[in-house]
């Protein structure tokens, strides 16, 4: 069983923030799947479906981004789901709108995020999918993550969303160094 997870913040005032971004991969994601995203637990909204033969859990934790480790540790534990079957996809300044770079594992690079997943897991080996969003110029950095995409970033970032959701699938069916491969 795999579980992708996307981070985000829950409510209609975020939904179209860059922050949300995750959620918008599992969105993209969930469509390719037709797996449906709307089960309430766990600390979050959830589906499960099939693809190749294997379960697949999609996961939108809505504790709030820097609390998604509860929801992601509750989910893995009940489904029996190890870290080595999670990815976890998340909005990353550090890398410019457009772009996406997928990891093995490594440190939280400061998303809150999934710093909280590392903690709740007891593991960086987490395989995980960033998003580029750009940083901010001249503005706050939480200002920036909760604001909307500027009308020149939002094409770049609808790409990236397009393209972190065809990397997980082909880390479905082909492991996640083939997507290292391809889409880094």
């Amino acid at each position: 069983m795999k579980l992708i997870v996307g981070l985000g913040n829950p409510g209609k005032k975020y939904a179209d923030s860059r922050h949300n971004t995750g959620f918008k991969v599992l969105d993209v994601l969930a469509k390719e799947l037709s797996i449906d995203v709307s089960k309430e637990d766990f600390l979050g909204m959830y589906g499960r479906g099939r693809f190749l033969e294997e379960d697949v859990l999609l996961l939108k934790p809505m504790t709030f981004m820097n609390l998604s480790g509860q929801s992601v540790q509750a989910l893995a534990a009940f489904f029996k789901v190890s870290p080595e079957d999670i990815m976890v996809v998340f909005d990353d300044m550090a890398i410019p709108p457009g772009k996406i770079r997928l990891r093995l594992s490594g440190s939280s690079g400061g998303q809150k995020g999934m710093q909280n997943i590392i903690e709740m897991l007891g593991t960086s080996a987490i395989k995980r999918i960033r998003v580029g969003i750009g940083e901010p110029e001249n503005k706050d950095a939480i200002d920036y993550v909760l604001g909307k995409p500027s009308t020149e970033e939002k094409p770049l970032v609808d790409e990236a969303i397009v393209q972190a959701s065809k990397a997980i699938l082909d880390a479905l069916k082909n492991g996640f160094h083939h997507a290292m491969s391809t889409f880094n």
